[in-house]
Protein backbone atom coordinates (compact mmCIF):
# COMPACT_ATOMS: atom_id res chain seq x y z
CA UNK A 1 0.00 0.00 0.00
CA UNK A 2 1.74 3.49 -0.76
CA UNK A 3 2.36 6.07 2.22
CA UNK A 4 1.85 9.29 -0.15
CA UNK A 5 5.22 9.84 -0.13
CA UNK A 6 6.07 9.44 3.97
CA UNK A 7 8.52 7.96 5.29
CA UNK A 8 7.19 5.20 8.22
CA UNK A 9 8.36 6.02 11.32
CA UNK A 10 9.96 3.09 13.53
CA UNK A 11 8.46 3.33 17.09
CA UNK A 12 11.12 2.60 19.64
CA UNK A 13 10.08 -0.31 22.51
CA UNK A 14 12.93 0.38 24.87
CA UNK A 15 16.36 -0.18 24.76
CA UNK A 16 18.02 -2.85 22.47
CA UNK A 17 20.16 -5.51 24.09
CA UNK A 18 23.98 -4.37 24.29
CA UNK A 19 23.20 -0.69 24.86
CA UNK A 20 23.64 -0.30 28.53
CA UNK A 21 26.67 1.67 29.98
CA UNK A 22 27.04 3.56 26.33
CA UNK A 23 27.05 7.32 28.17
CA UNK A 24 28.14 6.43 31.66
CA UNK A 25 31.22 8.01 31.11
CA UNK A 26 30.12 10.68 30.35
CA UNK A 27 27.85 10.96 33.33
CA UNK A 28 31.26 10.56 35.34
CA UNK A 29 32.46 14.54 34.73
CA UNK A 30 36.00 14.98 34.70
CA UNK A 31 37.31 15.08 38.32
CA UNK A 32 37.78 18.31 40.78
CA UNK A 33 38.91 21.45 38.74
CA UNK A 34 42.92 22.11 38.67
CA UNK A 35 44.93 24.08 40.37
CA UNK A 36 45.12 27.78 39.01
CA UNK A 37 49.04 27.57 38.87
CA UNK A 38 48.33 23.83 36.51
CA UNK A 39 46.16 24.87 34.06
CA UNK A 40 48.41 26.35 31.14
CA UNK A 41 46.13 29.10 29.87
CA UNK A 42 45.83 30.66 33.33
CA UNK A 43 48.64 33.62 34.32
CA UNK A 44 49.39 31.76 37.84
CA UNK A 45 51.03 28.95 35.64
CA UNK A 46 52.92 31.19 33.51
CA UNK A 47 53.97 32.57 37.81
CA UNK A 48 55.01 29.24 38.68
CA UNK A 49 57.12 28.59 35.06
CA UNK A 50 58.88 31.63 35.67
CA UNK A 51 59.43 30.62 39.46
CA UNK A 52 60.61 27.22 39.08
CA UNK A 53 62.83 28.56 35.95
CA UNK A 54 64.71 31.06 37.70
CA UNK A 55 64.91 28.62 40.88
CA UNK A 56 66.84 26.28 38.24
CA UNK A 57 69.17 29.40 37.19
CA UNK A 58 70.23 29.89 40.62
CA UNK A 59 70.91 26.46 41.44
CA UNK A 60 73.01 26.51 38.11
CA UNK A 61 74.65 30.24 38.75
CA UNK A 62 75.05 30.29 42.44
CA UNK A 63 73.96 34.04 42.96
CA UNK A 64 71.97 34.69 45.90
CA UNK A 65 70.09 37.43 47.36
CA UNK A 66 70.82 38.78 50.39
CA UNK A 67 69.38 41.80 52.03
CA UNK A 68 72.55 43.46 53.80
CA UNK A 69 73.86 44.38 50.34
CA UNK A 70 76.65 43.20 47.71
CA UNK A 71 78.99 41.34 50.26
CA UNK A 72 81.30 38.84 50.02
CA UNK A 73 79.91 35.85 52.19
CA UNK A 74 81.91 33.09 54.15
CA UNK A 75 84.82 31.46 51.82
CA UNK A 76 83.98 34.70 49.79
CA UNK A 77 81.33 33.77 48.13
CA UNK A 78 79.06 36.95 46.74
CA UNK A 79 75.50 37.68 47.20
CA UNK A 80 73.41 40.33 45.76
CA UNK A 81 71.21 42.72 46.66
CA UNK A 82 67.96 44.29 45.43
CA UNK A 83 66.53 48.04 45.57
CA UNK A 84 62.81 47.89 46.05
CA UNK A 85 59.60 50.13 45.73
CA UNK A 86 59.17 52.95 43.04
CA UNK A 87 60.80 55.99 44.90
CA UNK A 88 63.47 53.91 45.95
CA UNK A 89 64.28 52.46 41.85
CA UNK A 90 64.18 55.29 40.58
CA UNK A 91 65.93 57.55 43.02
CA UNK A 92 68.81 54.62 42.61
CA UNK A 93 69.01 54.67 38.98
CA UNK A 94 69.10 58.30 38.70
CA UNK A 95 72.16 58.15 41.07
CA UNK A 96 73.71 55.98 38.68
CA UNK A 97 74.04 52.67 40.93
CA UNK A 98 75.02 49.72 38.44
CA UNK A 99 72.11 47.66 37.75
CA UNK A 100 72.19 43.66 36.58
CA UNK A 101 68.32 44.28 35.49
CA UNK A 102 65.17 45.83 36.25
CA UNK A 103 62.10 43.43 37.10
CA UNK A 104 58.95 44.95 36.17
CA UNK A 105 55.86 43.02 37.35
CA UNK A 106 53.46 41.85 34.76
CA UNK A 107 50.91 44.15 34.04
CA UNK A 108 52.16 46.79 36.08
CA UNK A 109 49.92 50.33 37.07
CA UNK A 110 51.90 53.03 35.26
CA UNK A 111 53.02 55.98 37.55
CA UNK A 112 55.50 59.04 36.72
CA UNK A 113 58.06 57.20 39.18
CA UNK A 114 57.73 53.62 36.91
CA UNK A 115 57.56 55.62 33.54
CA UNK A 116 60.86 57.22 34.64
CA UNK A 117 62.69 54.11 36.13
CA UNK A 118 61.86 52.34 32.50
CA UNK A 119 62.94 55.17 30.69
CA UNK A 120 66.71 56.01 32.25
CA UNK A 121 66.97 51.59 32.36
CA UNK A 122 66.23 52.18 29.04
CA UNK A 123 69.07 54.51 28.33
CA UNK A 124 71.29 52.50 30.19
CA UNK A 125 71.28 49.81 28.07
CA UNK A 126 69.59 47.83 31.52
CA UNK A 127 67.58 44.47 30.90
CA UNK A 128 63.83 44.90 31.62
CA UNK A 129 62.21 41.94 32.55
CA UNK A 130 58.56 41.15 32.88
CA UNK A 131 58.64 39.46 36.32
CA UNK A 132 55.73 37.58 37.95
CA UNK A 133 54.40 38.95 41.31
CA UNK A 134 54.95 35.33 43.13
CA UNK A 135 58.77 36.00 41.68
CA UNK A 136 58.99 39.24 43.23
CA UNK A 137 58.02 37.99 46.44
CA UNK A 138 60.10 35.62 46.59
CA UNK A 139 63.14 38.16 45.33
CA UNK A 140 62.15 40.56 48.05
CA UNK A 141 61.76 38.22 50.80
CA UNK A 142 57.97 39.25 50.70
CA UNK A 143 58.97 43.37 50.95
CA UNK A 144 56.84 46.03 49.67
CA UNK A 145 57.99 46.47 46.01
CA UNK A 146 55.38 47.99 44.08
CA UNK A 147 55.84 45.88 41.10
CA UNK A 148 59.09 47.14 40.56
CA UNK A 149 62.85 45.57 41.66
CA UNK A 150 66.11 46.78 40.94
CA UNK A 151 68.69 43.60 40.90
CA UNK A 152 72.30 45.17 41.93
CA UNK A 153 75.70 42.80 40.79
CA UNK A 154 77.96 42.48 43.64
CA UNK A 155 80.27 44.71 44.21
CA UNK A 156 83.91 44.17 42.60
CA UNK A 157 86.08 45.00 45.73
CA UNK A 158 90.26 45.10 44.94
CA UNK A 159 92.87 44.00 47.92
CA UNK A 160 93.74 46.50 49.76
CA UNK A 161 97.56 45.31 49.84
CA UNK A 162 97.93 45.07 45.66
CA UNK A 163 95.78 48.65 45.62
CA UNK A 164 97.99 50.32 47.83
CA UNK A 165 101.40 48.84 46.02
CA UNK A 166 100.03 49.60 42.93
CA UNK A 167 99.19 53.65 44.06
CA UNK A 168 102.87 54.02 45.48
CA UNK A 169 104.39 52.61 42.73
CA UNK A 170 102.25 54.89 40.40
CA UNK A 171 103.67 57.88 42.40
CA UNK A 172 107.29 57.27 42.57
CA UNK A 173 107.04 56.86 38.84
CA UNK A 174 105.19 60.13 38.33
CA UNK A 175 102.25 58.68 37.19
CA UNK A 176 100.00 60.43 39.94
CA UNK A 177 101.38 63.85 41.23
CA UNK A 178 100.13 63.40 44.35
CA UNK A 179 101.17 60.71 47.29
CA UNK A 180 98.85 58.06 48.22
CA UNK A 181 96.38 58.88 50.15
CA UNK A 182 94.16 55.99 52.12
CA UNK A 183 91.26 56.26 54.17
CA UNK A 184 90.64 52.86 56.08
CA UNK A 185 87.27 52.01 58.19
CA UNK A 186 87.79 50.06 61.44
CA UNK A 187 84.37 49.06 62.50
CA UNK A 188 82.09 51.16 60.79
CA UNK A 189 78.73 49.86 59.67
CA UNK A 190 76.32 52.23 58.48
CA UNK A 191 76.33 52.02 54.67
CA UNK A 192 75.92 56.29 54.51
CA UNK A 193 78.91 56.97 56.34
CA UNK A 194 80.31 54.64 54.09
CA UNK A 195 79.06 56.44 50.87
CA UNK A 196 79.76 60.30 52.30
CA UNK A 197 83.04 58.51 53.00
CA UNK A 198 83.75 57.74 49.40
CA UNK A 199 82.39 61.04 47.72
CA UNK A 200 85.15 62.90 50.31
CA UNK A 201 87.97 60.92 48.88
CA UNK A 202 87.10 61.71 45.79
CA UNK A 203 86.51 65.38 46.33
CA UNK A 204 90.20 65.36 47.88
CA UNK A 205 92.39 63.10 45.21
CA UNK A 206 92.31 60.18 47.60
CA UNK A 207 93.23 57.01 45.93
CA UNK A 208 90.79 54.13 47.54
CA UNK A 209 89.14 53.58 50.74
CA UNK A 210 89.85 50.12 52.54
CA UNK A 211 87.42 48.50 54.60
CA UNK A 212 87.98 44.91 56.63
CA UNK A 213 86.02 41.71 55.80
CA UNK A 214 84.44 41.28 58.86
CA UNK A 215 82.36 43.67 61.19
CA UNK A 216 82.47 46.32 57.96
CA UNK A 217 80.16 48.38 56.16
CA UNK A 218 80.29 46.65 52.19
CA UNK A 219 78.93 48.41 49.13
CA UNK A 220 75.31 48.24 49.07
CA UNK A 221 72.88 50.13 46.95
CA UNK A 222 73.06 53.01 49.94
CA UNK A 223 76.77 53.28 49.85
CA UNK A 224 76.09 53.77 46.05
CA UNK A 225 73.18 56.28 46.15
CA UNK A 226 75.48 58.24 49.08
CA UNK A 227 78.26 58.30 47.54
CA UNK A 228 76.48 60.33 44.99
CA UNK A 229 78.29 58.49 42.09
CA UNK A 230 81.81 58.83 43.51
CA UNK A 231 82.30 54.84 43.90
CA UNK A 232 82.80 55.04 40.20
CA UNK A 233 85.45 56.66 40.30
CA UNK A 234 87.31 55.52 44.09
CA UNK A 235 88.36 51.82 44.29
CA UNK A 236 87.27 50.03 47.45
CA UNK A 237 89.59 47.27 48.64
CA UNK A 238 89.12 44.99 51.38
CA UNK A 239 91.38 43.81 53.55
CA UNK A 240 91.18 40.07 55.34
CA UNK A 241 92.78 41.71 58.31
CA UNK A 242 92.82 45.40 58.81
CA UNK A 243 95.93 45.70 61.44
CA UNK A 244 98.33 43.16 59.07
CA UNK A 245 97.28 45.70 56.51
CA UNK A 246 97.72 48.86 57.90
CA UNK A 247 101.69 47.12 58.79
CA UNK A 248 101.95 46.31 55.22
CA UNK A 249 101.16 49.99 54.44
CA UNK A 250 103.76 51.11 56.69
CA UNK A 251 106.33 48.68 55.07
CA UNK A 252 105.67 50.53 52.18
CA UNK A 253 106.33 54.24 53.27
CA UNK A 254 102.90 54.96 53.77
CA UNK A 255 101.93 56.74 57.62
CA UNK A 256 99.25 55.52 59.32
CA UNK A 257 97.21 57.97 60.72
CA UNK A 258 94.26 57.40 63.38
CA UNK A 259 91.55 59.71 64.04
CA UNK A 260 90.13 60.24 67.80
CA UNK A 261 89.56 62.79 70.02
CA UNK A 262 92.03 62.06 72.61
CA UNK A 263 94.85 62.40 69.50
CA UNK A 264 98.22 64.06 70.96
CA UNK A 265 98.65 65.67 67.54
CA UNK A 266 96.35 68.66 66.57
CA UNK A 267 95.26 68.39 62.64
CA UNK A 268 96.24 71.58 62.05
CA UNK A 269 99.95 70.27 63.22
CA UNK A 270 99.92 67.32 60.72
CA UNK A 271 103.50 67.35 59.54
CA UNK A 272 102.89 64.12 57.46
CA UNK A 273 100.57 65.29 55.11
CA UNK A 274 102.33 65.71 52.26
CA UNK A 275 103.82 62.13 52.51
CA UNK A 276 101.98 58.91 51.48
CA UNK A 277 98.93 58.63 54.40
CA UNK A 278 95.99 56.14 55.26
CA UNK A 279 93.92 57.85 57.60
CA UNK A 280 92.16 55.54 59.67
CA UNK A 281 88.51 56.60 61.59
CA UNK A 282 86.64 54.20 63.84
CA UNK A 283 82.50 53.67 64.54
CA UNK A 284 81.43 56.93 66.76
CA UNK A 285 80.28 54.76 69.99
CA UNK A 286 83.92 52.91 69.83
CA UNK A 287 86.66 54.66 68.38
CA UNK A 288 89.41 53.31 66.80
CA UNK A 289 89.89 49.60 68.51
CA UNK A 290 93.29 49.08 70.73
CA UNK A 291 95.57 47.10 68.11
CA UNK A 292 94.74 49.44 65.03
CA UNK A 293 95.59 52.04 67.62
CA UNK A 294 98.53 50.48 68.50
CA UNK A 295 99.41 50.54 64.61
CA UNK A 296 99.30 54.15 64.22
CA UNK A 297 102.55 56.24 63.88
CA UNK A 298 99.80 59.54 65.08
CA UNK A 299 97.19 59.66 66.56
CA UNK A 300 95.31 63.12 65.20
CA UNK A 301 92.56 64.93 66.96
CA UNK A 302 90.49 67.71 65.53
CA UNK A 303 89.96 70.89 67.67
CA UNK A 304 86.34 71.02 68.13
CA UNK A 305 84.06 72.89 70.69
CA UNK A 306 84.35 71.28 74.02
CA UNK A 307 80.41 70.78 74.39
CA UNK A 308 80.49 68.42 71.16
CA UNK A 309 81.70 64.81 72.14
CA UNK A 310 83.05 63.81 68.53
CA UNK A 311 81.78 64.32 64.97
CA UNK A 312 80.43 61.02 62.88
CA UNK A 313 82.70 59.40 60.98
CA UNK A 314 82.15 60.91 57.14
CA UNK A 315 83.09 64.35 58.68
CA UNK A 316 85.55 63.62 60.83
CA UNK A 317 87.31 62.34 57.42
CA UNK A 318 86.11 65.27 55.51
CA UNK A 319 87.78 67.83 57.49
CA UNK A 320 90.86 65.87 57.84
CA UNK A 321 91.11 64.96 54.15
CA UNK A 322 90.86 68.65 53.84
CA UNK A 323 93.45 69.62 55.38
CA UNK A 324 95.84 67.11 53.80
CA UNK A 325 94.51 68.27 50.61
CA UNK A 326 95.57 72.46 51.92
CA UNK A 327 98.82 71.57 52.89
CA UNK A 328 99.67 69.66 49.48
CA UNK A 329 97.99 72.44 47.84
CA UNK A 330 100.77 75.11 49.05
CA UNK A 331 103.84 72.43 49.21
Amino acid sequence: MANNGRRAVKSKKGPTTGTGGHGRKALEGRGPTPKAEDREYHKAYKSKQLAERSAAKRAAGGASRSNPGARSGPKGRATEEVVTGRNSVVEALRAGIPAKALHVAIRIEMDDRVKESLKLAAERGIPLLETGKPELDRMTEDAVHQGLVLQIPPYEYQDAYDLAEETVTKWKKGYIPNAPLFVALDGITDPRNLGAIIRSVSAFSGHGVIVPERRSVGVTASAWKTSAGAAVRVPVARAANLNNALKQFKQMGIFVLGLDGDGDVSLPDLALATDPVCIVVGSEGKGLSRLVRENCDQIISIPIDSAMESLNASMAVGISLYEVSRQRATK
